[in-house]
């Protein structure tokens, strides 16, 4: 997951398909391409610090290894899918797009990005979750150097004082976060807003009982809607998660308010800025032991648009391929909390960088959020954090909640 909310992909699905036409012209053509090419421009989001920096030296080290300046420009967040999809009708896409891999398919079906097999590029050794999100209709558009996960967080000293370990399956986690629940301190927090960062964090549940967002109105989904329900119900969990952001959850539980969290390896900079606290992290329980647990792949893939100059688009790649080579992603890696997405370099990673094993772990088995409906994601995705709300804040039963999100 970003460190944006992705709620408004969905409304943009649909202006996505009035510019194909132009997009299919070609982008940006300033020329035939033989003229020199010595300036590439770079669009990305990683506006906010640390990322910016960092992602800054690493694009410019790329442009210098292949003889090329970096014009970069990083854009809010919520901006940059309205940006790209204004510079596909005007024919002014950057050389190289960053894009949060879910909204890979609604540009790749805009006609807007060039596979990138066609200049030699592969994904050959990549997590297969992260190959399906920036795979459109069986083509490979965008390279991912990392990614991330969501895992569950728990404050040792807390655990051990009410001689409680690490949940594994449903039924400890439901029984280990009423133990650790008195006063003002909750036993779990998690993030159940009604936007993408809810479906996001729902996922994992949803998934490890075999839930499919094709169909969300299944016994399966129910199961995992009721278990948040307990938790609420027991008192495990505040009411108020229907609110939420996961920033509020990493929040509550740097301040000994909440014993157990759901989130991901971005909060490790403020939580180990926070004195005295004690913590680790274990994957996300699953329904019974010994299950893999399935959650979602977050992260973004960097493409190559059409820009209509052959030369220009061929550096690009060498930009693309540079920002995936070994040594990017773990750099990358180790100075942002992300996991390589290189499933041979997971081993080295976690050696040097413990505490991301449980996300190096869960990312094996995870898988990509628009992996079965491609750019009709959005639509599965605002279903399941409809439903979750209307279980959660309307107190409508899990199968009816989904039964109406699912047919709504």
């Amino acid at each position: 997951m970003t460190r944006r909310s992705m709620s408004r992909t969905a409304p943009l699905l649909a202006a996505s398909a009035l510019i194909i036409p132009l997009a299919l012209t070609g982008c940006g053509d300033d020329g035939n391409g033989s003229d020199d090419v010595t300036t590439l421009r770079v669009m990305d989001y990683y506006a906010n610090e640390p990322q910016n920096t960092v992602w800054q030296r690493v694009i410019e080290e790329c442009g210098e290894q292949n003889g090329v300046a970096i014009e970069r420009e990083a854009v809010p967040g919520a901006d940059l899918i309205p940006r790209v999809l204004q510079q596909v009708s005007s024919r002014t896409l950057p050389d190289v797009l960053m894009l949060d891999n879910p909204d890979l398919q609604q540009i790749a079906a805009s006609g807007a990005l060039s596979v990138v097999t066609d200049y030699g590029l592969s994904a050959e050794g990549y997590a297969q979750g992260v190959i399906d999100a920036s795979t459109y209709q069986g083509q490979l558009y965008g390279l991912q150097p990392v990614t991330n996960t969501i895992a569950l967080f728990y404050n040792k000293d807390l655990l051990s004082a009410a001689g409680v370990t690490p949940p594994t399956t449903w039924d400890e986690l439901r029984t280990a976060a009423r133990q650790l629940t008195s006063g003002q301190q909750y036993g779990i927090a998690f993030s159940a807003p009604a936007n993408f960062e809810g479906t996001w964090q729902f996922l994992p549940f949803m998934w490890s009982n075999g839930g499919d967002e094709t169909n969300i109105a299944t016994p399966e989904v129910a199961a995992a809607v009721q278990l948040w329900v307990d938790l609420v119900n027991d008192g495990s969990a505040s009411r108020s998660v229907v609110n939420w952001t996961q920033a509020d959850v990493n929040d509550h539980f740097r301040s000994g308010n909440a014993a157990m969290m759901v989130n991901g390896p971005w909060q490790f900079p403020t939580l180990n800025a926070e004195p005295g606290l004690n913590y680790g992290v274990v994957p996300i329980p699953t329904p019974r032991a010994g299950q893999p647990v399935v959650a979602p792949l977050g992260g973004e893939t960097w493409t190559i648009p059409n820009t209509g100059n052959a030369e220009r688009q061929a550096l690009a790649a060498k930009i693309v391929e540079c920002l995936n080579s070994d040594e990017n992603q773990l750099t990358l890696c180790t100075e942002l909390q992300y996991v390589p997405t290189k499933t041979g370099l997971l081993d080295a990673f976690v050696a040097d960088q413990p505490q991301m094993k449980a996300f190096s772990d869960m990312v094996k088995t995870a898988r990509a959020r628009t992996g079965k409906l491609g750019a009709d994601w959005p639509t599965a995705g605002a279903k399941i954090y409809t439903a979750v709300q209307s279980a959660l804040a309307g107190g409508v039963q899990p199968l009816e909640a989904l039964q109406n999100a699912q047919n709504g």
